[in-house]
């Protein structure tokens, strides 16, 4: 990038699509059903969730992946939807946080709820996701790796206290995702 290059001059580009070409067969699975969409390579993730899929729950944000609103996991590790492209997706398995809970909250929404783990409740389903994505690698993280998976993560509120009560609760609870 030039060394006069700003972010504010990139416009719309920041969180635009791809433009279209020829369409791409996206074969996945989201939220436990197979899928087979006709979308162009360079559509976002983030696009074909909400858009397509209307599933809202994960979170337009920053649109260039500071915020970690839009998490999800895609074969059971967070990603940035607003940074993964269809073409990434062919043959993988994604959960969106209306996917978690298969009867109910998911153990870790539920301890979110119960310790106060949010705030006006923008940034929440993208820190479930990453802590539920930590708790797949690590049913028992250390307090460094608590703030190192939650890194990708902002809360504009600073409801941290109630986040990391949150997290400690789920681990706490031995929760098994």
């Amino acid at each position: 990038m030039p060394d006069n290059f700003r972010l504010e001059e990139m416009g719309e580009m920041a969180g635009a699509d791809i433009p279209a070409g020829p369409l791409y067969t996206l074969n996945c699975t989201v939220n436990g059903r197979a899928l087979s969409l006709e979308v162009p390579p360079g559509r976002r993730l983030l696009s074909i969730l909400r858009e397509d899929l209307e599933l809202t729950g994960t979170k337009r944000s920053c649109e260039i992946g500071r915020c970690g609103a839009c998490m999800v996991l895609v074969d059971g590790r967070p990603v940035n939807a607003c940074l993964t492209m269809a073409y990434q997706c062919g043959g993988a398995e994604i959960t969106t946080i209306e996917g978690l809970g298969e009867a109910g909250l998911h153990p870790v929404q539920r301890a979110f709820l119960e310790e106060g783990g949010f705030q006006c409740g923008y940034c929440t389903p993208g820190m479930v996701i990453s802590v539920v994505g930590l708790l797949r690698e690590n049913p028992s993280p250390a307090q460094e790796d608590i703030e190192e998976a939650l890194s990708g993560n902002i809360c504009r509120c600073t409801g941290y206290g109630g986040i990391m009560r949150a997290v400690n609760k789920a681990i706490e609870s031995g929760v098994s995702p």
